[in-house]
C-alpha cells in the first residue's frame, strides 16, 4: 500500500479529495482510532473477514481523543474519512469510542458507503450482571457524551452504573507499556472501586483497553465479567457489508496496512507489536 504522507498533520485544513472510483466489493475497508486502540477492532475484523484488505490510521500525535473537544474530533474524523475514501474505501469503521460520539453522525451526513461507529457496552453488560452493578471505564469524553447518556437512559435503568473516566491509560497503550508496573498501578486505581462498588461485569470503554486485559483480569479475578464491543463491531460490518453486496468473494487472505503519526520512534515496532505480525507502514 502506498505511503500516507498526503495527509498532513495539521487539523485545521480539509484533505482534498481527488476524483473517487465507486468502491467495489474488491475496494478496501478503511479503519481509525486516536491511536493504536483500534487494532484491538481491527483484529475482529480481520478474524470474521480474514478475505477483506483492510487500511489502519492511527491518529496517534492527537491521542487520546478523550480531552479534545467534539470540533476537533470531528475536524480529524473528516480529515481521515477523506483520506482513506480516497485511497477507495469502500466501508468505515470508526474504532474509538470517543470519535464515534462526537463525529459518526456527521461522517454518516457527508459519505455515502457503511460507516460503523463503537458504543461502550452498556446493554450486553446490563444483561450479564447478576449483582445489578456494572463498571465502565472509558475516557473521560465518552463518559461526557450525549451517547453514553442516551445508552444509560435506555439499558441503565435497572442496574447501578459506576463510571471511571481512566486518564493516562490510553498513553501507557501508545507507548507500548502493556504490563509495565507503573500501567498496573493505573489499573488498579481504576477497577479497585469499581469493585468495591460491587460491580460484577466491567465494560471496557475504549479500543485501547483490551490490550490491557490481562492485567485488569489479574485485579478482578474469575467472578467479573469483562466485556467490549470489537467483536459485534466486526459482525455488524460484515452485515452492511452483505446489505450493500460489498462482500469481498476473494478466496487469499486480504492485505493490511497501517498509517501513523505518531512522535514515538518505535511507533512500527509498537504497532506491529499490537497486531502481532509484519505488514506495511507509513508515517504521515
Amino acid at each position: 500500500m502506498s505511503s500516507a504522507k498526503l495527509l498532513s498533520n495539521s487539523f485545521a485544513m480539509p484533505y482534498i479529495l481527488n476524483t473517487i472510483a465507486t468502491p467495489t466489493s474488491a475496494s478496501p475497508i478503511g479503519v481509525f482510532d486516536s491511536g493504536v486502540g483500534g487494532i484491538s477492532v481491527l483484529k475482529h475484523i480481520h478474524t470474521l473477514l480474514p478475505n477483506e484488505d483492510l487500511m489502519y490510521v492511527a491518529d496517534s500525535k492527537f491521542a487520546p481523543y478523550g480531552n479534545k473537544t467534539p470540533e476537533f474530533i470531528q475536524e480529524r474524523a473528516l480529515w481521515i474519512a477523506d483520506f482513506l475514501i480516497g485511497k477507495g474505501a469502500k466501508a468505515l469503521v470508526v474504532a474509538c469510542n470517543t470519535a464515534t460520539a462526537a463525529a459518526v453522525d456527521l461522517l454518516r451526513q457527508k459519505y455515502h458507503l457503511p460507516i460503523i461507529g463503537m458504543e461502550p457496552a452498556v446493554k450486553p453488560a446490563a444483561a450479564a450482571s447478576k449483582t445489578g452493578v456494572i463498571g465502565v471505564l472509558a475516557t473521560s469524553g465518552t463518559l461526557k457524551s450525549a451517547q453514553f447518556a442516551a445508552l444509560l437512559e435506555h439499558y441503565g435503568q435497572q442496574v447501578e452504573v459506576v463510571t471511571q473516566a481512566c486518564h493516562g491509560l490510553v498513553e501507557c497503550v501508545e507507548r507500548g507499556e502493556l504490563d509495565s508496573t507503573a500501567t498496573q498501578d493505573l489499573l488498579a486505581s481504576y477497577v479497585q472501586p469499581l469493585i468495591a462498588a460491587g460491580a460484577d461485569t466491567i465494560v471496557l470503554g475504549c479500543t485501547h483497553y483490551p490490550f490491557v486485559r490481562p492485567l485488569i483480569e489479574n485485579l478482578v479475578g474469575d467472578d467479573v465479567v469483562l466485556i467490549d464491543t470489537g467483536a459485534a463491531v466486526a459482525k455488524e460490518l460484515k452485515r452492511r457489508l452483505e446489505d450493500a453486496r460489498l462482500l469481498n468473494a476473494e478466496t487469499q487472505i486480504g492485505q493490511v496496512g497501517f498509517w501513523s503519526n505518531s512522535t514515538h520512534a518505535d511507533a512500527e515496532d509498537i504497532v506491529m507489536r499490537l497486531w502481532g505480525k509484519r505488514a506495511g507502514f507509513s508515517n504521515f
